[in-house]
């Protein structure tokens, strides 16, 4: 991977003290996620042992290929946290095969305002529901 010149994208570097202290705020907790892009018109499910750090390479599009980054879905709308992986990694496949209208009533019941959940984490950044750190 290129590095970034930029103050974020230098953060996502995994030698950095920043990206130290990012990976293990959520570290070993498995959890289940969704995102979504400005608009609502995207969801993206995943699943990660790090909430916090992923978000951050979501928002930060640390894979400019990926299928967040395409599709700009930097707005964290949903997450659940459980006890084991396997058990995070059924409920993201069970997830996936839900119709739309599931999701969005599964996120509706917990967010009703599909407010990004993440806002707050990375305030200092200056990043928001909707911007890209680029």
């Amino acid at each position: 991977l290129k590095k970034s010149t930029s103050l974020f994208h230098s953060r996502l570097d995994p030698e950095s003290q920043y990206f130290s202290s990012y990976m293990t705020y959520h570290d070993k907790t498995p959890t289940v996620y969704i995102m979504t892009n400005k608009k609502h018109t995207v969801l993206y499910i995943g699943v990660t042992a790090s909430l916090k750090s992923r978000v951050w390479q979501h928002k930060g599009k640390s894979y400019p290929n990926s299928f967040t980054s395409k599709y700009k879905c930097s707005k964290l709308v949903f997450y659940e946290d459980f006890p084991t992986m396997e058990e995070a990694i059924t409920c993201e496949k069970r997830f996936k095969n839900w119709k739309r209208e599931w999701k969005e009533t599964l996120i509706t019941k917990k967010n009703s305002n599909w407010e990004d959940l993440s806002r707050e984490w990375f305030e200092e950044e200056g990043l928001d529901s909707g911007s890209s750190p680029e």
